[in-house]
């Protein structure tokens, strides 16, 4: 059995069937076939059930994909440790993030790490937190910045900073000005545009709003922290987003609440018992020095 059996057996998994398999594999369909009943053969079961329309795996094919999957995962990690350079002279990192992260944090950390470390190739990616779970869990992925919890044990998360939401308008808002805290009562007067409910944003958002017992007036929906935010800038409207968005370079103005703010648990997340390249090290070294000196500042005020 050779590696080559593997990726085609993931790839006729992963497609529904030998046809686009083969297509995606850029191989004939016949030479398909014939590899993945050689598999079959070695190891004397069948993994697919061929007598229906679609290709379906069969039990023992299911598990079988699935300890075939972890393999190619642990090899590629075993690859890239072998060329990891420890000075970090040279390397990469696969990082994402969930959009309200990258509205605002994704800058200062690329600028730093960049200044630090310039021959490392990065890759950024904004993802939901599913998305985040699945390129970590399949090593497409080499670290995030997210919210716990994570549903999947396989995920290690390791708390960074806590990130505090607050209520901002755009300079055409008639508060904009304002500088006394709002009242619950007053956050129920004013006219929303939020992000849509399947944001992990809109759920904290949401569970504030319970706990204060308000009612908002939602008017617009987005699904795009950018677009929101275009939204803002120019529509007599408030929105709840991390406070660190609020500046005066994008137009807007945080006004403070009444009362503890909503705030949530913001992590660094990687795949457990999995190669840590010196790049993915460096990043969290990074960001949990900066979540130090943004702690120590707050503590001083």
């Amino acid at each position: 059995m050779l590696l080559r059996h593997l990726r085609y057996l993931l790839a006729v998994a992963d497609h529904g069937g030998f046809t686009r398999a083969a297509e995606a594999l850029y191989v004939s369909q016949p030479t398909l076939s014939q590899q993945i009943r050689q598999l079959e053969e070695t190891l004397g079961v069948s993994l697919f059930d061929r007598t229906s329309r679609t290709v379906k795996p069969t039990d023992a094919g299911l598990a079988y994909i699935e300890s075939a999957r972890r393999v190619l995962v642990e090899l590629e990690a075993g690859k890239r440790a072998l060329h990891d350079v420890k000075d970090l002279s040279r390397g990469s990192l696969r990082l994402a993030m969930t959009p309200t992260f990258m509205a605002y944090l994704v800058g200062p950390l690329v600028r730093d790490y960049v200044a630090k470390f310039p021959n490392i190739h990065l890759q950024i990616f904004e993802l939901s937190m599913d998305d985040i779970e699945a390129g970590l869990l399949d090593d497409s992925l080499d670290i995030a910045i997210a919210f716990t919890p994570v549903r999947s044990p396989d995920i290690e998360c390791v708390p960074a900073f806590v990130e505090t939401l607050g209520v901002m308008v755009g300079r055409s808002h008639p508060l904009y000005e304002r500088q006394s805290p709002l009242s619950p009562k007053e956050v129920t007067q004013l006219e929303f545009a939020l992000l849509t409910p399947d944001f992990i944003t809109r759920s904290s958002i949401d569970g504030y709003f319970r706990q204060q017992n308000i009612t908002p007036k939602v008017a617009v929906e987005v699904n795009s922290v950018s677009t929101l935010l275009e939204v803002i800038r120019h529509a007599p409207m408030a929105t709840i987003l991390p406070e660190p968005i609020a500046t005066a370079e994008r137009a807007l103005r945080k006004i403070p609440l009444l009362g503890e703010a909503p705030n949530r648990g913001a992590a660094l997340l990687r795949r457990k018992n999995n190669y840590h390249s010196a790049a993915s090290l460096a990043f969290m070294d990074l960001v949990m020095g900066a979540a130090a000196v943004e702690s120590a500042k707050s503590v001083i005020h």
